[in-house]
This record gives C-alpha cells, sequence and structure tokens, in this order.
C-alpha cells in the first residue's frame, strides 16, 4: 500500500497556496481604466515610434475633422482593455483544462487496456486508476470557469455567451453566432457538459470500483463487468470528446471549425496522459513502490508516447496543411492570427511535441532509461500545455499574451490539486491488481 509522503502533501499545498495567490494577483490587476490602457497604448506606441493609436491626451484635444480617428482610438482602448481583463481567465482556464485533459487521456487508455484485454498493462492499473481519480473534479472545474466566464465575468473566455450578439436589435448583433445559438447558447452548454461529466465519472466510479473488488473475488464476474462497461465507455467517449472539444475549445472561436478538431484535441490529451503515466510510475518505483514494474513496462508506456506524437503530429499537419492550401477566409484566419502573434510559441510547439520526442524515442534503449522518459515526457507535458495555450489565448486576448504570474500560478494551483488528488487516491488500494486474469502475464511480461 502507497503511503502519501508528508513531503509530497507539504509540496502540493505550497503549489496550491502560491498559485491562488498569484491568480488572485492576477485578477486584481487586470481590470485597468479606459484612461490606463490609453496611456498603455500611448507608450507602446512612443516606444515603436508609431502612431498607431491616438489616446488619452490626443483625444482629448481632437477636433471634429478627427472625430472619427478619435473614436476609433476609443474603440482600439476599449478592445484592448477587455483583453487584459480576459488575460487571467484565460490563465487559469488553460491551466484547468491542461490538467483536467490529463486525467480525462489517461481514462480513455486504461478502458482501451481493459476493452482490448492487453496483457502488458495491468501493473499500472492502479497507477491509471489513481490519476483518473482526478477526473471529476477537473472537469467540474473547467465548466465552472466556462460557465462563470459568462455570468460574474463578462463573457471573458466564450463571446458567444454574450446575448447582444444574437439580439438582432443590438448593434453588436452577429448573424453567424446567432445562427447557432440553438447549440451555443449556456443553458444548453452547462446541462452538456454535466452529461459528459457525468458519464466519464460513472465509468470511472464503477471500473474502480470493479478493479478493486476483483482482487477477492473467487471468479472473474468482476473483469467480466469491467470489460462489458469498458466497451460501453469507448463508444460514449468518442462522441462525447468530440463534443466537448467543440465545446470548451473550439467555441472560443465561434466563427471558425475543424472537422479534424475532435481527434485533434483527443490526440493531445491521450499522449499526455500517457506521459504522466511514466512519470507517476517512474516516481513511484523510485520510492521502491512499484517492485513489479521492470524496464520493459516502462519501455511500452514510452513506445505510446513515440507513436502518439507521431499522431499528433499528423492531425496537426493535416489540420493545418488543408486549411492554409485551401486558403478559405473564414477558416485560414484561425492560423493567421496564430502566426502573427504566437509564432513562436506556435512553431517552437511542433518542435517540443514531434522533434523532440521522435529524437529522444527513436531508439528502443533509451525508452528503458528513467531519466531519459522522465527528461522527455516533461518536454511533451510543455510542448502540450503552449498547445492547449495556443487553442485558447488567440481568441480571448489577442496580442496582449504574456507568460507572466497568472499563467505560471494557474499552472502551480491545478499542478498542486493535481498531486494531492491523484497520491491521495494511490492511498486508497494496494498498488497491485491481485485477482486480475492478465496479472501474472503483466508482471512476466518481456519485450
Amino acid at each position: 500500500m502507497y503511503t502519501f509522503s508528508n513531503k509530497l502533501k507539504t509540496f502540493s499545498f505550497i503549489l496550491m497556496i502560491l498559485g491562488a495567490l498569484g491568480v488572485g494577483y492576477g485578477f486584481m490587476t487586470s481590470h485597468k481604466s479606459i484612461d490606463e490602457v490609453k496611456t498603455m497604448l500611448n507608450e507602446e506606441a512612443a516606444h515603436h515610434g508609431g502612431h498607431a493609436v491616438q489616446t488619452t491626451h490626443a483625444v482629448a484635444d481632437a477636433h471634429a475633422d478627427h472625430s472619427d480617428e478619435a473614436h476609433n482610438a476609443n474603440e482600439h482602448a476599449e478592445h484592448v482593455q477587455h483583453q487584459l481583463s480576459n488575460r487571467p481567465w484565460s490563465a487559469l482556464y488553460v491551466a484547468a483544462f491542461f490538467f483536467m485533459m490529463i486525467a480525462l487521456g489517461v481514462l480513455a487508455f486504461y478502458a482501451i487496456q481493459i476493452a482490448s484485454q492487453a496483457g502488458w498493462s495491468p501493473v499500472l492499473f492502479r497507477v491509471m486508476e489513481g490519476i483518473t481519480a482526478y477526473v471529476l473534479p477537473g472537469t467540474l472545474i473547467v465548466l465552472g470557469i466556462a460557465v462563470a466566464s459568462g455570468t460574474i465575468g463578462h463573457y471573458n473566455l466564450f463571446v458567444w455567451m454574450n446575448p447582444d450578439l444574437i439580439n438582432p436589435e443590438s448593434e453588436h448583433y452577429d448573424k453567424l453566432i446567432a445562427g447557432k445559438s440553438s447549440f451555443l447558447n449556456l443553458p444548453w452548454f452547462a446541462i452538456r457538459g454535466l452529461i459528459f461529466i457525468a458519464g466519464w465519472s460513472l465509468y470511472r466510479h464503477f471500473s474502480r470500483k470493479f478493479s478493486i473488488a476483483q482482487d477477492t473475488a473467487e471468479d472473474t464476474s468482476n473483469f467480466k463487468k469491467s470489460f462489458r462497461i469498458s466497451a460501453a465507455f469507448l463508444v460514449f467517449f468518442i462522441y462525447t470528446e468530440s463534443m466537448m472539444s467543440w465545446d470548451w475549445i473550439m467555441s472560443v472561436d465561434p466563427h471558425w471549425f475543424s472537422t479534424l478538431f475532435g481527434w485533434y484535441v483527443f490526440a493531445t490529451m491521450f499522449v499526455s496522459g500517457i506521459t504522466v503515466i511514466a512519470l507517476v510510475a517512474i516516481y513511484l518505483k523510485s520510492r521502491n513502490y512499484l517492485e513489479f514494474v521492470n524496464e520493459n513496462h516502462l519501455h511500452d508506456v514510452a513506445k505510446y508516447m513515440f507513436a502518439f506524437s507521431i499522431f499528433w503530429t499528423y492531425l496537426w499537419f493535416s489540420q493545418f496543411m488543408l486549411i492554409w492550401y485551401s486558403n478559405i477566409p473564414e477558416e485560414v484566419t484561425y492560423f493567421i492570427t496564430r502566426f502573427q502573434d504566437y509564432k513562436l510559441l506556435f512553431l517552437g510547439m511542433v518542435v517540443l511535441n514531434f522533434v523532440f520526442p521522435i529524437l529522444m524515442l527513436m531508439n528502443a534503449n533509451y525508452k528503458r532509461i528513467p531519466w531519459f522518459v522522465i527528461m522527455t515526457g516533461l518536454v511533451i507535458l510543455l510542448g502540450h500545455y503552449i498547445d492547449v495555450f495556443i487553442m485558447i489565448m488567440p481568441a480571448t486576448v489577442g496580442d496582449r499574451w504574456f507568460i507572466g504570474i497568472p499563467e505560471i500560478s494557474s499552472v502551480l494551483l491545478f499542478a498542486g490539486l493535481f498531486i494531492f488528488i491523484v497520491f491521495t487516491a494511490l492511498t486508497k488500494a494496494p498498488l497491485l491488481v491481485k485477482g486480475y486474469p492478465f496479472r501474472k502475464e503483466s508482471e512476466h511480461f518481456h519485450y
């Protein structure tokens, strides 16, 4: 039985406290007056030697023949003001989604292992079950942030939550968003989210229940139940994961869509989840808790990290190339904004998520070296955090992005919460499944 060390528990609490303080600071400093924003823009224009924006004093002294320019300057300042207020919401949402998708990716991987009756992985089942303990709190947090941003916030994440956009009498009326309002509306958005969460959490609850019950069972009835619900869950998951990706990620850009997006998000969460399985297993092994896990198991997990990094790249390139080549204005604008304002992150992400893993993990021997897998895994996780960052930030903060206190603090907050929930769950049951039919095969697995 694993014992949650006081040092690790203290570490997780420190992360949460530091994260919460930084998140609070980010929210307190994000609300700037329109005059503060105009002064900031004026300083930026002066620094770059340009006259792109007419700001505070210029607007105040503008003559009648410059009224249009003054009006445009005011509109631009209001737009920037909104982007700045969006930043802490977006930073919080990116980090919340990132850790949630890790747990959800592991849940799907776990279900696949049971449904396929894999013989190599049962010794890692309790590690997977521990990580999936974060699914319920993680998904509720993501949905909570999304709904709060449109209720107590000022539509900081999802512009379609603004009722003016679907009101034909409003000057902000958006015909395209109004056409999607039967699907993109706050009550239906929340209901769909709760349905997703209920299905994922119920599967996690019963699969865990049957797994523990199988430890002391005299027959394989619990194993058979796990098999059946895993097969059913995978059908449910493939539909709901796609819809979740449309709702929770793609709808931040309500004018844009991609038919590949559900698969793209799936690849991101899957490779991130598998990577965390490797990192947690290596940590527990180093603490002498997983004596039955050997280098062959590590090799296979690293092989999945390698394979799904390539799969992610295939989907990234397919989505990017087809949209860029077709050059349809309403589609290609998605990538234009990312090239203009996020070019370093956008292209650097491909290096972190594809070039680095393929170079590091192509050699079979390297997949068996713990420190090598840890190094590669941390780079993969950084790359996929940036991936989620780039999915959200261009639509919410535009060119006002920065990796600063709100972003780092949000990661610390949810990293601490993730560590605490996962390692607490690992203490609730033995780390080796006892009555699972393929246990012996897994213990003696050799590749």
